[in-house]
């Protein structure tokens, strides 16, 4: 297994100005990765979407590091469906200027304030396997898999995300696993990896730290799950997903793809993703 890592965990860098995504692929390189994966990209003016990703791909090139896959957001719970599937299938070919043959987008963030009482996950599972299919064949023809990640709280745990791929019924249709995200619908991540492990195309690794909904809550940087615990990013292996357990499961299930390093926690990005890149190394050697 080959690690990479997200350019969402430089984002901090690009917000602020101190780094182009462009200088994110000699980084990466610099750090040790063998592939990165782009969250979104940010085209500069006077360029469109496309030209813009076939200079990141040719950059890739040149450091000799893989483009390993896209990220985007999507919801199909929207009220245009149409139009919201032919932006994916635009965004499909950004991925392909990419020169990466994976991309991940979301499924839904839920419904707005006027359903959300009265309209529940299993009424939008039709439209989400609908807008999810018409995706993955459009990519299917440019050698693209598409994917959904558990993430986003209303389509997080893996017995949604399962029943979603399932729905969906496409070989070129999978997961995108996050080992961490799992937390934030209350799963445990161990149970949850095993389940998807069959179905990941592509897998992030990224940790938490953990207080109790019960326990005073500090001020700065958590969040809440949908149990009501509480959340804040951490470098991988530090926090309380069980990292070596799941890259287990993971190998045992036949899974030979990337590990992309996603790092949201409070230090200083450079760090808390080489540090994440260490620990995901050494785990490898050891499983």
């Amino acid at each position: 297994m080959k690690i990479s890592v997200t350019s969402y965990s430089f984002s901090r860098l690009t917000g602020s100005g101190k780094c182009s995504e462009i200088e994110l692929v000699k980084l990466a390189k610099d750090i040790g990765f063998d592939g990165i994966e782009f969250a979104e990209i940010h085209t500069p003016d006077g360029m469109n979407k496309k030209e813009y990703a076939a200079q990141l791909n040719e950059e890739c090139k040149r450091q000799g590091i893989e483009c390993v896959s896209y990220t985007i957001g999507a919801n199909f719970l929207c009220d245009d469906l149409n139009g919201e599937i032919e932006r994916l299938k635009a965004e499909v070919d950004v991925c392909e200027a990419l020169g990466a043959r994976l991309m991940r987008h979301d499924a839904a963030w839920g419904y707005g304030e006027d359903k959300k009482h009265t309209c529940g996950f299993e009424n939008a599972l039709p439209t989400l396997i609908e807008g999810c299919r018409a995706v993955t064949q459009y990519a299917a023809a440019k050698g693209i898999k598409t994917m959904t990640e558990n993430h986003g709280q209303f389509c997080q745990e893996s017995t949604r995300v399962e029943r979603l791929i399932n729905g969906v019924n496409h070989p070129n249709f999978g997961a995108l696993i996050d080992v961490g995200n799992f937390l934030c619908a209350d799963e445990n991540p161990a149970l949850a990896v095993g389940r998807m492990a069959p179905y990941a195309f592509h897998v992030h690794f990224k940790d938490f730290h953990f207080k109790s909904g019960n326990e005073f809550l500090p001020p700065d940087g958590f969040f809440s799950t949908r149990g009501g615990n509480y959340l804040r990013g951490a470098i991988i292996g530090h926090g309380v997903v069980p990292v070596y357990q799941c890259l287990k499961i993971l190998k045992n299930s036949g899974y030979d793809g990337y590990l992309t390093v996603e790092f949201e926690g409070m230090e200083d990005a450079v760090t808390g993703v080489t540090c994440g890149f260490n620990t995901l190394k050494k785990l490898i050697e050891t499983v």
